[in-house]
This record gives structure tokens, C-alpha cells and sequence, in this order.
């Protein structure tokens, strides 16, 4: 088992599951197949308790939540590898972390549940209305007509403007066919409600048309940054 192989980002400690019996390099206790430990490059395998991380208890994969919030509450933490025979590879079985913080997270998960699924739904749902292939080359529309926009919004706006069954402007029969005037719209319509106060003027029962007239100006001006404006 050689560390070298594995990618280790700065300040992270790696724990490995033992593939073969041999013996820690400090205390000279037998450690068996199963058990974790630690490696350094001039001494070799130490347990855990040599190791200084016997406190920490282990944490499995496969809850991301309880995970990263683990991990947010542990002053000392530790990724857990295991040795891939079929993939021939290290692969990430869960972490070390105090036991206090593994009761926070679980605490903290409990009682937002309900939340988390009802957001895991719609991320589910959203997924399940978007063509990805379109959204796309959607995407790369908006970055032809307009070059200097950021990728991040040109994406963002491709998603919101195509969503199935929206009535958006990307789910008309131009935008489908990747018309100028159909992509000009469809990012217009994102830089008014993402980059002006249109939004709050019509909150305030401003009707659309004199709120629209009140935000041209600034989504003339964003439009122009981005590579393109349209009178």
C-alpha cells in the first residue's frame, strides 16, 4: 500500500482499512485485516492510537448530509480509504470525526428532514423537465449572441428557459430552432428579473409595461456588456 498513489489535499489525514495482517511501526501491536490505520512515509503503519486519532469514531458513506455536517463540527477529522480490487483503486469509505460531532449532525438532520426532501424532489423534478442535450446547445446559442456572458448564466438562463411544459421562451418553436430574436429574449427576460428591481416594482403593483420602461436602460446596459444589444 503505498500513500504516493492516493491524491491527499493539503492538511487532510488519511486513515486505510488493512489489506494484509502486519504490525504498527511505533508500539509493535498486531494490526489485522480490517483494521485502520495510518501511514508515514519513514515509518509506515500505525494504529490509531499511535496515531493519536483512537478518540474519533467512524462514520460511514452514505448519507452526504450527515457527512458534511460532520465534518463541519469536528475540530479533527480523517477520510477512511479502502483498496478496490475490481477498480483498482482507493475509495472513499467514510471518515473519523468526534463522536459530539457526529450527534450534532444527526441532531441537525432530524430536524430538517421534511426540508431536504421536499428539495430533493423538486431537484428531482427539475432534472426530469430538462432536455439536457438542448439546454445545452441552448447554452452555447446564448454564448454565440452574446460572448462575454458569464458561463454560470448563460447555463442558469438555458435551464429556466427551457423547462418542458413552462411556456417559457425557450420552449418555443424559434427557440427551438435556435432563432437570434428567441435566444435575445430569453436572456433579456433573465438580466430584467435577475439584475434590475423589475421584481419589486411589480410587487408594488407597477404594471408590467411602465416597470418594464423603468429597468430598459439597465438591461440595455447589461445586454451591452455581455457583447450585444438589440434597440
Amino acid at each position: 500500500m503505498e500513500p504516493a498513489s492516493v491524491e491527499q489535499k493539503p492538511g487532510e489525514i488519511l486513515v486505510f482499512f488493512v489489506r494484509r495482517d502486519t504490525q504498527c511501526a511505533e508500539c509493535g501491536d498486531d494490526l489485522f485485516s480490517g483494521t485502520m490505520i495510518t501511514l508515514e512515509k519513514e515509518r509506515g503503519a500505525l494504529c490509531l492510537s499511535c496515531a493519536d486519532l483512537e478518540h474519533l469514531e467512524f462514520l460511514a458513506s452514505g448519507d452526504a448530509a450527515v457527512t458534511r455536517r460532520a465534518t463541519k463540527h469536528s475540530k479533527l477529522r480523517a477520510v477512511v480509504l479502502q483498496w478496490s480490487r475490481t477498480r483498482k483503486r482507493y475509495e472513499r469509505q467514510g471518515i473519523l470525526v468526534e463522536a459530539e460531532a457526529i450527534e450534532s449532525a444527526e441532531a441537525e438532520c432530524l430536524a430538517d428532514a421534511e426540508r431536504r426532501k421536499r428539495q430533493a424532489e423538486r431537484r428531482e423534478l427539475r432534472t426530469a423537465e430538462l432536455d439536457e442535450v438542448f439546454v445545452s446547445e441552448f447554452a452555447q446559442e446564448i454564448r454565440q449572441q452574446f460572448p462575454n456572458c458569464p458561463i454560470a448564466n448563460a447555463n442558469r438562463i438555458a435551464e429556466h428557459a427551457c423547462l418542458r411544459s413552462s411556456g417559457r421562451v425557450g420552449r418555443t418553436a424559434a427557440a427551438k430552432e435556435f432563432d437570434p430574436d428567441a435566444i435575445y429574449l430569453a436572456v433579456a427576460a433573465a438580466v430584467r428579473h435577475e439584475f434590475t428591481n423589475y421584481d419589486i416594482l411589480l410587487l408594488r403593483g407597477i404594471e408590467r409595461s411602465q416597470a418594464r420602461s423603468r429597468v430598459r436602460d439597465k438591461v440595455q446596459q447589461t445586454l451591452g456588456e455581455w457583447g450585444a444589444v438589440r434597440g
